[in-house]
């Protein structure tokens, strides 16, 4: 199993996401969390607001790649963790 996955920064005064994908999605929030993921990510600290399962790694990426370019569709996700959140 992949999966595609978006982060939001909870650092204070930060309004920054992610996307990746990966085949662990713990392992890999972990390292996002304690700097020794993506470079990018590092000095924030992350949640977890939004993952989907791929069976294989290609269609992963290809979400991935759809996704890192689709604005409307990460900020619909966005708002959807915000209404969560409250």
């Amino acid at each position: 199993m992949f999966y595609v996955y978006m982060l939001k920064s909870i650092t204070t005064n930060t309004n920054k996401t992610y996307v990746g994908y990966t085949n662990n999605i713990n392992l890999r929030l972990k390292k996002h969390n304690n700097n020794t993921g993506a470079k990018s990510t590092k000095g924030y600290l992350w949640k977890l607001i939004y993952k989907k399962k791929f069976l294989t790694r290609s269609s992963a990426m290809i979400f991935e790649y759809k996704l890192k370019k689709d604005r409307k569709l990460r900020s619909e996700l966005l708002i959807k963790d915000d209404n969560r959140s409250k």
